[in-house]
């Protein structure tokens, strides 16, 4: 699979055409989902609190193992990182370039890039 073909995969089609109108420079916000290690017990049952915050811990710890990766594609391309750490579902908001984005979602480490959108409640 071509670096191109991974990136496609990773970025949705509707956000890489907004990227492809945004000067080199441009800065834009969005979501990088990290690749994370299994860490369920592969069962369906309830798990109790304290698996819980072990299974939240260890996704942030599985994540957090991408942080050097990641940090340094953000410096390559005038990046930076929006939070400290990953969330407990191993997604962290960072703002890049056009270039960074597309670098970020090559990455064996991104599992996908979101962009980060206004939400807006219909009434």
């Amino acid at each position: 699979m071509t670096g191109k073909t991974r990136r496609s995969k990773k970025i949705s089609s509707e956000f890489s055409a907004r990227l492809a109108r945004l000067g080199p420079r441009d800065k834009v916000r969005a979501f990088v989902l990290l690749r994370t290690s299994a860490t369920g017990s592969g069962t369906s049952a309830r798990q109790n609190r304290a698996d819980r915050k072990a299974a939240v811990q260890a996704a942030r710890k599985s994540a957090e193992r991408a942080l050097t990766a990641i940090d340094g594609i953000l410096e390559k391309h005038d990046g930076r990182r929006l939070a400290r750490r990953p969330n407990a579902l191993g997604s962290m908001p960072v703002e890049t370039t056009p270039a960074g984005i597309k670098a970020l979602a090559s990455s064996r480490w991104v599992q996908a890039v979101l962009e980060d959108q206004p939400i807006h409640l219909n009434r």
